[in-house]
């Protein structure tokens, strides 16, 4: 009789089969069970190498838990679900909701966590950039996929994480394009003819965001101690179902089978027709009776940095003062229809402004006051931090008034200017020059020639050279 294997010692035989089995002893499973695991192969050295691996990682404690290994496209739902809900704000959430859907789950969904590898990720990159994605969205979508793979590989449900072992595609950073003094001010005469004019007056001259700025209200604007509290941001959400059965709920909305080449349906829809919907689709939230969590919310700051105050600038007082004057006057008027939300820039029944028709007034306004098209950001915290920065204002200060967190961020966003430059330039050299006027008194102009004449000839040189020597 063979004596008794010890505690975690492994096994190593030929079975009935003719293959031969491993057994490798891991532990307990999560219901107390013995976590005892199977390797095989057709030769004992093949079989004796693949115990001595999983051996390795469970005295490392580096083991993967057991059960089998969810595919990439289960493990995003559990972590979007369950795990990163938890922290990133809503519209974090929802980009890494919609990269997911539209990216990930097509590209490598289907692989098990644990037979994912880097160059399953690498063809999925150069997919879509030679589908005509921007490199800055392919990276995008690396970091999300490898902050998912981050937390699997934290929990032992893999390995190693295999996003590690690839160079996503390098992005150029977008240059900014801020408005000069002049633009500035042709922008403003022209928002001047519009009943937002304190909106545009407010976007450029404080560089709050856009979402800062059309989220003001009234009770976070202290026109006496003269501060703006940016506490709250106007955002649109994607909304969510409020129903039990997601798919039962959009059936007739669901569409599995791609639009015909040419498409009459869509061909208003700026990024084309939309993916059919998948097998076990839960989307169309927005045509749910019970829907929630969408549509124009009134969100916190990504960071706490980002709600402290901002000093608005005096001439602005009066003008904001009678900007309240205005829409007392125009609540009075609608009466009934008036919807309370103590924003500071409505609509005409008291709704916040919409960010899309924001948006949309930024574009005609730029092409009234004849200035190349840009960012929204360009317009206003660009602008901002730019004309803080030719006034003379320091780095540090320009930090404080914009919110970052870090002053290597600000210079991102404050563009040198030629004309600084230049000028620049011109004081060093009125610094300089005058030091050498006294210098150049006794400098003859014109071209000078340097002769050095000798009498010798050059038998006599070469004599002399050969006496030194």
């Amino acid at each position: 009789m063979s004596p008794r294997k010890l505690n975690m010692e492994s096994s190593v035989y030929l079975g009935t089969d003719g293959w031969w089995h491993g057994r490798v002893t891991m532990g307990v499973k999560s219901d107390g069970a013995p976590d005892r695991r199977h390797r095989m192969g057709k030769t004992e050295t093949e079989v004796r190498r693949k115990v001595r691996e999983l051996e390795k990682l469970r005295d490392e404690q580096r083991a993967p838990r057991a059960g089998r290994v969810p595919t990439v496209a289960q493990w995003m739902d559990t972590y979007l679900t369950t795990i990163a809900s938890l922290k990133l704000k809503p519209r974090s959430l929802d980009d890494y909701w919609s990269k997911t859907r539209s990216d990930i789950i097509p590209g490598v969904g289907q692989h098990r966590l644990n037979k994912l590898e880097p160059e399953h990720l690498e063809a999925m990159y150069a997919a879509m950039l030679a589908e005509g994605h921007a490199a800055s969205h392919v990276l995008k979508v690396h970091r999300i996929l490898s902050r998912a793979l981050k937390i699997a590989h934290r929990r032992r449900i893999i390995v190693e994480n295999p996003a590690t072992l690839v160079d996503p595609p390098t992005v150029d950073e977008t240059e900014a394009n801020p408005f000069t003094k002049e633009e500035a001010r042709a922008f403003l005469e022209a928002a001047a003819k519009r009943p937002t004019f304190m909106r545009w007056v407010i976007g450029v001259g404080s560089g709050l965001r856009q979402g800062e700025t059309l989220g003001l209200r009234w009770p976070y604007v202290d026109l006496e101690a003269e501060l703006f509290h940016p506490k709250w941001q106007l955002q649109r959400l994607t909304w969510k179902h409020g129903c039990a059965d997601p798919h039962a709920c959009g059936e007739r909305l669901h569409r599995f089978d791609p639009c015909p080449a040419h498409c009459t349906t869509h061909k208003g829809y700026k990024r084309g027709c939309p993916k059919p919907c998948p097998k076990a689709c839960t989307r169309h939230a927005s045509a749910c009776p019970a829907r929630k969590g969408g549509g124009l919310v009134y969100t916190r700051p990504k960071t706490k940095k980002s709600q402290n105050p901002v000093p608005i600038p005096r001439p602005f007082i009066p003008h904001l003062r009678e900007h309240r004057a205005r829409q007392e006057a125009a609540k009075a008027a609608a009466g009934d229809l008036w919807q309370e939300h103590n924003a500071v820039f409505t609509r005409a029944d008291g709704r916040p402004l919409d960010p899309r028709e924001d948006w949309a007034e930024f574009k005609e306004l730029l092409e009234e006051a004849g200035i190349s098209d840009r960012r929204l950001y360009d317009g206003s915290r660009h602008t901002a931090g730019t004309i803080l920065n030719e006034l003379g204002v320091d780095l540090v200060t320009i930090m404080e008034i914009l919110r970052h967190t870090q002053v290597t961020q600000t210079r991102r966003y404050v563009k040198g200017r030629s004309e600084q430059s230049r000028d620049a330039m011109t004081r060093m050299g009125d610094t300089f020059f005058p030091q050498l006027q006294p210098l150049l008194q006794g400098v003859v102009e014109g071209p000078m020639e340097t002769r050095t004449e000798t009498g010798d000839t050059r038998a006599a040189r070469a004599r002399r050279r050969r006496r030194i020597l």
